[in-house]
């Protein structure tokens, strides 16, 4: 699944191309894609023709499109949603769900299509959303935004008895924190995921927060992190941060600290990976005597 650094990639190649756009024509090709919109397709298209984007803007994975009436096009990638722009005649994806018919800023014609192969992502037009779409409202400022509150984080974190890697990926917490750069990040931090936040100093979360933004950082320098085709920038490029983890994806390879073989354990129907030696898991909580 796309993480934050790369629906950021996809929010910045966005930014750089749409801004000032015209929407002239929509055509929704499949309606999955907006079953969240209440118009249904027909309304969505209406909702949105005619209408200027006036920026790009996103929270945690969630991106969207102002637009010049106060609304916004609101749009998350899913699993493997992409947004990608074309020359008008550029032959058609063969996953290819919504058509946006565009006059850029400066005349010429332009495509915005929304790729989604197992059609888990979707787009929805949100009424006075432009700054911030109030579908999303209750998710957290990401590790990246200027105006996260790191103080706020490490008291709420240090009072849940619940693992670190599930507070990262709690959205209320903290947003944009996916499975692959929670790993990488506690890795850094020489972290297991199972520790309690009620367990750790406070020293200790500034500092694992450090290294989520390094991570993200880096990532968003190699423009994102690429398994497969599924995610790509809107060129329909892939990233190569892939190529730089320590730890998600590695298992029986060596630790590039301590040369101890990363191990993969179950976690919320995916995988964790991470070093015995370098993250050692917590010990067992004493019972209380009674």
């Amino acid at each position: 699944m796309p993480e934050l650094p790369e629906v950021e990639v996809v929010r910045a190649g966005l930014e750089r191309h749409v801004v000032g756009a015209r929407i002239d024509a929509v055509e929704v090709l499949h309606p999955r894609p907006v079953r969240r919109d209440h118009r249904g397709s027909t309304g969505f298209v209406a909702a949105l023709r005619g209408r200027r984007i006036e920026a790009v803007r996103r929270r945690g994975k969630y991106f969207w499109l102002a637009l010049d009436n106060d609304d916004a096009l609101l749009g998350h990638l899913g699993m493997s949603g992409q947004m990608l722009l074309h020359e008008p005649g550029a032959l058609d994806e063969r996953h290819l769900r919504v058509r946006f018919r565009l006059a850029a800023a400066d005349g010429r014609p332009l495509e915005m299509r929304f790729v989604d192969q197992r059609m888990f992502g979707g787009l929805v037009v949100s009424a006075g959303g432009a700054q911030l779409p109030t579908e999303i409202a209750h998710i957290a400022r990401d590790p990246i935004d200027p105006e996260f509150d790191d103080d706020e984080f490490v008291r709420r974190a240090r009072r849940r008895t619940s693992a670190i890697k599930r507070l990262l990926l709690d959205q209320g917490l903290v947003s944009g924190v996916g499975n692959i750069y929670a790993d990488e990040a506690l890795w850094r931090a020489r972290l297991h995921g199972e520790r309690p936040g009620d367990r750790l100093t406070g020293t200790v979360l500034r500092d694992l927060l450090g290294h989520v933004r390094e991570v993200m950082g880096e990532a968003l320098a190699q423009g994102g992190t690429s398994f497969d085709a599924l995610y790509v920038n809107v060129n329909g490029e892939s990233g190569y941060f892939d190529r730089s983890l320590d730890a998600y994806g590695r298992e029986g390879e060596p630790c590039r600290r301590c040369g101890t073989p990363i191990r993969r354990i179950s976690f919320m129907n995916r995988s964790s990976f991470f070093c015995p030696r370098c993250q050692r898991p917590p010990r067992a909580r004493s019972a209380r005597a009674h």
